[in-house]
């Protein structure tokens, strides 16, 4: 068991996974995920904030088997396997869209009257909040659980290209490069993502559940496992409702990371714009032998309202913490291609030195911190003899930033190791066109001057924290 994971206040729980792996960018999801439903003998469950059946599994490595839409392939695994049940979970207030599909209609309708496909809109959260989660339970025995919907826009490959066909969307337009995230798992730890489902469905009003009564091996074929016989801690949050408690482990997971770090915590998030979250930074930023911080962001939030909102925030947020930065250890970088173009980085991954690796759905944001739904998964190698759960983290940490910067990861695992720093491997390695800009705020004297006002890292009252940023 891990010193840091504590069940009731940072996880829900703590479960053995025989394997798990992490999967970087929408192509190596789906191609897992695809591989994965492949071998479902009974039930596959997905839960998450949005639900395309029009999404197209491209894989530019392998040939893939059956149809590349996700709404086609259901129905294909449905009519090879007559003991399958599919379970689909998705937030009510982003399915209105949906609605206005002709083909999306017609294939809810026609699967409204299917016996062994069961769709349900989840209403079961407080007016203006999410069913934010993104979990994929096949039989008990593999889950996926990320920031990665199945829907449109998500699919991409390591390259980030400019320009590529796979990636164009229902109306013709190609959706641009996107970074995301996922980790699937195997075993106890998967059975429980499978408990998670089912109880979700089940407060969302859903009809009883058929039970998984056969073992099965769903870990996707020829898919290397990143780490095996470990422990897995999941995470939530659950906002408050009449007939739910609210559960806040995600963040109490997050600040017991960063009270954790040594020498790195390296961040991916759509978002920056927590203030306890920043507050903490702050903290150890503070310390002169604090860790390095470095967070990536996409260069806007997805959107003009939460553009409006989300970018403000950051600019405040990153400026306080900047001012707490008494050793120059903290930065936020956005990713762009060979061709200039920003990537947008929809991953929540956080990696605490060689230690710590946390993945799932959350962003560094109020609403993933204590108003959506949200799910996450954290492997702690500290308690491990010998080093190969974290050099395996390590090793995922430096894929992502050689992704990012355009190099092999052994060049980053080489610099890392001859600096002994993130930010000087990254300064190092960091050439133009693709590599990773440095987040300058906008109009820096508006931001200063709103600072000296309002000390947001500080608050007399928690309200004040939200009404400053917002």
């Amino acid at each position: 068991m891990s010193n840091l994971f504590k069940p009731g206040k940072n996880c829900w729980r703590v479960e053995h996974a025989d394997r798990s792996a992490v999967l970087i960018d929408g192509e190596n999801y789906f191609r897992a995920v695809r591989k994965s439903l492949a071998q479902a003998r009974q039930r596959i469950m997905l839960l998450g904030w949005d639900f395309d059946e029009r999404v197209e599994m491209h894989d530019t490595a392998e040939e893939p088997e059956g149809p590349l839409k996700i709404g086609a392939y259901f129905d294909w695994l449905l009519k090879k396997n007559r003991d399958l049940n599919i379970y689909v979970l998705r937030w009510d207030t982003g399915a209105l869209k949906s609605f206005f599909r002709v083909n999306g209609l017609l294939t809810l309708i026609r699967w409204y009257f299917h016996p062994r496909v069961h769709f349900k809109l989840d209403s079961h959260h407080p007016v203006g909040a999410a069913h934010h989660q993104k979990v994929i339970a096949i039989d008990e025995d593999t889950a996926f659980c990320s920031g990665i919907d199945v829907t449109n826009n998500r699919w991409d490959t390591r390259a980030h290209e400019d320009k590529d066909s796979h990636r164009l969307q229902p109306d013709g337009n190609d959706a641009g490069p996107w970074h995301d995230a996922a980790m699937v798992v195997q075993g106890a730890v998967a059975c429980a993502l499978s408990e998670y489902a089912v109880q979700h469905w089940q407060d969302a009003g859903g009809k009883k559940i058929k039970a998984v009564t056969v073992k099965g091996d769903c870990w996707p074929k020829d898919l290397e496992a990143d780490f095996t016989d470990c422990p897995v801690a999941i995470a939530r949050t659950m906002p408050t409702m009449d007939d739910q408690l609210g559960v806040h482990e995600i963040e109490n997971l997050c600040l017991d990371l960063i009270a954790a770090a040594k020498d790195f915590i390296y961040a991916e998030s759509q978002y920056f714009a927590s203030a306890r979250i920043a507050a903490a930074l702050a903290a150890r930023l503070s310390e002169p032998d604090g860790p390095e911080v470095v967070i990536l962001n996409p260069q806007s939030a997805e959107g003009w309202l939460e553009s409006e909102i989300m970018d403000s925030t950051r600019a405040r947020l990153f400026e306080a913490v900047r001012a707490k930065d008494k050793y120059g250890r903290f930065r936020i970088f956005h990713p762009f291609n060979e061709a200039g173009t920003p990537i947008y980085v929809h991953a929540k991954i956080m990696i605490i030195d060689d230690r710590y690796i946390r993945i799932g759905s959350s962003n560094f944001n109020n609403r993933s911190l204590g108003f959506d739904s949200e799910c996450d998964v954290a492997i702690d190698a500290s308690e491990f003899e010998g080093d190969e759960i974290s050099s395996q983290i390590a090793r995922v940490r430096n894929d992502l930033l050689a992704e990012h910067l355009g190099v092999e990861e052994r060049e980053v695992g080489s610099l890392l190791e001859e600096t002994g720093s993130l930010i000087a491997t990254i300064d190092r390695l960091n050439t133009p066109g693709r590599g990773l800009g440095p987040y300058e705020t906008p109009d820096v004297g508006a931001v200063e001057e709103w600072l000296a006002d309002n000390d947001i890292l500080d608050p007399k009252r928690a309200d004040d924290v939200i009404a400053g940023i917002i």
